[in-house]
């Protein structure tokens, strides 16, 4: 079976110890390619490095809403030059996140639609955070008509509704852990529902760790139990759903 894992973040500290094992463990469990997306301008840094020492890992780069209180024009000058790196692949992770108030609505706002010119300038894909503004977050996308160069909603928590909008503009949706949460009804339609070609499997470890190792670490070795739950959810082989879930994620990446 092979796997794309499509959001984990590596460069978190919980990985300092045991990174390589990590790895390792992840060939072990099918894993044939990582995507480490940045969330800080260290993260960023750090994500590329990880991305050019392990050869089945590939990096995106960008600054996540909580933490775009922090960036100026500089960040993006630094951001622009990271992005030339050979293993660097796709932006990200950027959008919009209303649940915590981290940075300010307005500054989420003009950070996001900054950080989409830089990349749309770069014609990479986008990998969005969209919590608690499905609204504000579509209109923008729409704005700058992002499926130009591709983009993936990360995580997706919202309707089947929403999604189908989202498939319509040919944006992706990537599903992570809840999706093997007994009352992720939401997500668990999302998975029936959505045609196959525009789904992705993500662990976005260290965090929302499937069942059955719900409440520990996460990894990407556990992308399989996302693979698997997707699988059920569309009542289709195993092997197949993996195997169409890793060609939609080389493709969005153009890895293919």
């Amino acid at each position: 079976m092979e796997i794309f894992d499509s959001h984990s973040h590596l460069d978190d500290a919980r990985f300092d110890d045991d990174r390589d094992e990590i790895v390792i463990r992840a060939k072990e469990n099918g894993v044939k390619y990582i995507l480490n997306p940045g969330a800080t301008l260290a993260s960023s840094v750090k994500a590329v490095k990880i991305a050019e020492k392990y050869d089945i890992v590939y990096a995106a780069v960008g600054i996540h809403p909580h933490d775009v209180k922090d960036m100026d024009e500089n960040t993006i000058a630094v951001l622009k030059s990271l992005c030339k790196r050979d293993k660097v692949v796709a932006y990200g992770e950027i959008g919009l996140d209303y649940y915590y108030n981290h940075s300010s609505k307005e500054l989420q706002r003009k950070w996001f639609k900054r950080q989409i010119e830089l990349a749309k300038e770069l014609k990479l894909p986008i990998i969005v955070h969209d919590r608690d503004a499905h609204g504000e977050v579509f209109d923008i996308l729409k704005e700058y008509k992002v499926w130009e160069d591709g983009c993936v909603m990360h995580c997706y928590s919202g309707s089947v509704e929403l999604a189908k909008e989202y498939v319509k503009k040919g944006i992706y949706i990537s599903l992570a852990g809840p999706l093997t949460f007994k009352n992720a009804k939401k997500t668990q339609a999302v998975a029936k529902e959505i045609p196959l070609e525009w789904l992705m499997a993500e662990t976005d470890a260290p965090y929302l760790t499937p069942v059955p190792f719900r409440g520990k670490r996460n990894e990407p070795s556990y992308t399989k139990y996302i693979v698997e739950a997707i699988a059920k959810a569309k009542e289709i082989d195993l092997e197949k759903t993996a195997m169409k879930l890793t060609a939609n994620t080389k493709k969005f990446l153009g890895l293919i």
